[in-house]
């Protein structure tokens, strides 16, 4: 299984910012979202010919993330006598 990693995608908006759609995912896996936010300016200035008024981009977290090992305890019940 592959580790989880982030992805850029770009967004298109309106004017106000609002009612945006994602266009496409930057090909690009980044290890940290901090990475993945330093490669935005790049991502945006490639993007500038796309048709909206606003172009974004938003780093988001993706694949498969291995679930904890240790199982959980499961809590003890009361008895209730009758």
């Amino acid at each position: 299984m592959d580790p989880f990693f982030y992805v850029m995608a770009i967004m298109g908006c309106g004017d106000d910012g609002s009612a945006c759609a994602e266009l496409r995912v930057e090909p690009a896996r980044f290890a940290s979202i901090a990475a993945c936010q330093a490669a935005m300016p790049g991502a945006l200035q490639r993007n500038v010919a796309l048709d909206y008024p606003v172009i974004s981009a938003t780093c988001r977290e993706t694949g498969v993330r291995m679930a904890d090992a240790e199982p959980r305890r499961m809590r003890r019940t009361e008895r209730r006598g009758g």
